[in-house]
């Protein structure tokens, strides 16, 4: 009878299941590390997109109000403080939060928004924007209120509803019939005479989680087509 010689027979090394152990845990890190990073650029193009679509909405609102900027007829003639208050009210101030610029602005439109069917969709109002803090990694929300004209407007900083949220800055410049431009506006101080800025330069920073240093920022232009026929109809000298 023959017995068969166990030292033939095959196996695996400890080594060899060593090495095996090795090159499998790198295999499932690689492909650990290809899916998280697939899925980290989705919710970043995800994330961007949402901030992309809030800032074409909201940019689309400010152009719209500001563009129906409303003056009354003959108010650019008066010429002292008492005369222009309540007539061309446009009124930009610098304001910041935890240091970063978040600009408020109010001002005479006939861009009002009406949530009733008893409200028309435009007419007379004041609109004001102004930003309020939520938190630092998340960012401040810019509101717009729009008293119809007539009614009372509310407290200042209240009374809004949310055009955007995420921002980190928020930031306005007004540019004179001569090109200058002015980080301030009010059109009842005799520097500005009664004017409106021919346009106005908005910018805003929307927090970037991905890269906090780099905020993702929008900007643009909105000429004031009222300014212009103010300036063309002003006495001369």
């Amino acid at each position: 009878m023959k017995t068969k010689n166990l030292s033939n027979s095959s196996g695996f090394t400890l080594v060899e299941i060593l090495i095996a152990t090795f090159i499998f845990a790198i295999i499932l890190s690689t492909i650990f590390t290809t899916y998280t990073g697939a899925f980290r650029i989705m919710d970043q193009t995800e994330s961007q997109a949402g901030i992309y679509a809030m800032a074409r909405t909201a940019l689309e609102r400010m152009i719209e109000d500001l563009e129906s900027v409303y003056v009354i007829p003959g108010a650019y003639t008066k010429k002292t403080e008492a005369d222009t208050q309540g007539l061309d009210v446009f009124i930009g101030e610098k304001k910041e939060i935890n240091g970063r610029p978040f600009d408020t602005l109010r001002f005479l439109s006939r861009a009002h928004i009406g949530f009733n069917d008893t409200e028309p969709d435009s007419g007379a109002t004041t609109i004001a924007y102004y930003a309020v803090e939520s938190d630092q990694e998340n960012g401040a929300t810019l509101l717009r209120s729009d008293t119809p004209e007539f009614d009372e407007e509310p407290e200042e900083g209240s009374g809004g509803v949310p055009l955007c949220e995420g921002l980190s800055s928020v930031d306005l410049t007004y540019y004179s019939s001569d090109g200058k431009p002015h980080e301030r506006w009010d059109s009842t101080k005799e520097e500005f005479d009664g004017n409106l800025p021919v346009m106005v330069l908005i910018s805003l920073e929307f927090v970037n989680k991905t890269d906090p240093e780099s905020p993702i920022r929008f900007s643009t232009g909105v000429s004031l087509p009222m300014a212009g026929e103010m300036y063309e109809r002003a006495p001369k000298g």
